[in-house]
């Protein structure tokens, strides 16, 4: 093998840089030449794209977002498109390809896999939820922000004696809004896989106070759906707004949105990056085309894709019961 492609797709997540660095580094390693595709697979249809060197990867460890930038792009879900993609890598010689990204690019990377390239994926979103995984590239930098701002949110409750209520992302998913709520302290956790009643949650709250609790924080994944409701455009203003009305107490609702996705990435993230890009470059040097680097067990392993969509990523319902308990007023 003597030349491979990198491309993000999906949502940003901070690390992805270090992983691209690592593929870039490792590459050179094992003299293969490595082309960076400029905003994913749109790019790579548009034929996007430019040669990686040890020095263009220079200094991007630290950064969060992607140097490859990101888009979506509905003409590859096309024959057609799929098909421009392909002709693409033969041009400029390239005999496989690292898509570094969520569920929903690794279905990009399994439509060229199904085409004869040669595929392997790099599991990186902040709403840690990739099958057969224990952690994706990005989450742990979004946990931290989301604590850092219940940190700063908590200073003026405290002052206020007010509610607060906080919406984080995770799309379907609790991961995000379980861990930061764990490790932030909230009194209670909304999340999409756990039913919860709010007139339960609301009683939860006045005995809080009862006992003398001078707020309440209640963190809401964005996937969250209130019982007996139809879909609402924000959990976090449903929950907020209901508090408000069946409380009577002052009730603040922040949606911390994008801000969760920026920054450096963590000491974690970037040794998972660099795990995740060097696993991928040995894959493909072993002609193991298919798989996607994860981490299990605190052991870097390849998982087929077809494993990976075989499956779905459960919550950890310890760490939910733990929260609950450590929560009680």
């Amino acid at each position: 093998m003597k030349r491979i492609a990198v491309l993000t797709s999906g949502g940003d997540a901070p690390g992805m840089n270090a992983a691209i660095r690592a593929i870039v580094r490792m590459a050179s390693f094992h003299d293969i030449e490595v082309f960076g595709v400029q905003h994913g697979f749109a790019g790579l249809i548009r034929n996007d794209m430019q040669q990686l060197t040890s020095r263009s990867v220079a200094d991007i460890i630290q950064r969060g977002g992607t140097i490859l930038r990101t888009a979506r792009s509905a003409e590859f879900t096309t024959e057609a498109g799929q098909l421009k993609a392909i002709e693409a890598l033969r041009i400029n010689g390239i005999e496989s390809l690292v898509v570094i990204g969520g569920n929903g690019s690794f279905r990009g990377a399994v439509a060229l896999l199904e085409r004869g390239i040669n595929v392997i994926g790099i599991s990186a979103t902040i709403d840690n939820d990739v099958p057969l995984t224990d952690f994706t590239i990005g989450f742990d930098t979004a946990v931290n922000n989301v604590v850092e701002a219940v940190n700063k949110i908590r200073d003026t409750a405290t002052s206020h004696e007010r509610v607060y209520v906080i919406e984080v992302m995770g799309r379907d998913s609790g991961h995000i809004a379980l861990a930061a709520g764990l490790a932030g302290g909230a009194e209670s956790i909304l999340i999409p896989e756990e039913d919860y009643s709010l007139t339960e949650l609301c009683q939860k709250v006045i005995r809080g106070y009862q006992k003398g609790k001078a707020h309440s924080i209640i963190m809401v994944a964005e996937g969250y759906h209130p019982p007996g409701v139809d879909k609402v455009e924000s959990p976090g203003i449903y929950v907020g707004n209901f508090i408000r009305e069946k409380t009577g107490f002052e009730t603040r609702i922040t949606i911390l949105g994008h801000i969760q996705r920026g920054g450096t990435p963590t000491v974690i993230d970037r040794v998972l990056a660099s795990k995740f890009g060097a696993k991928a470059v040995e894959l493909l040097v072993d002609n193991q085309g298919g798989k996607m680097a994860a981490i299990q067990g605190n052991q870097v392993v390849a998982v087929p894709f077809t494993d990976v969509f075989r499956n779905q990523k459960e919550i950890d319902r310890e760490a939910f019961r733990l929260a609950e308990i450590l929560s009680h007023p």
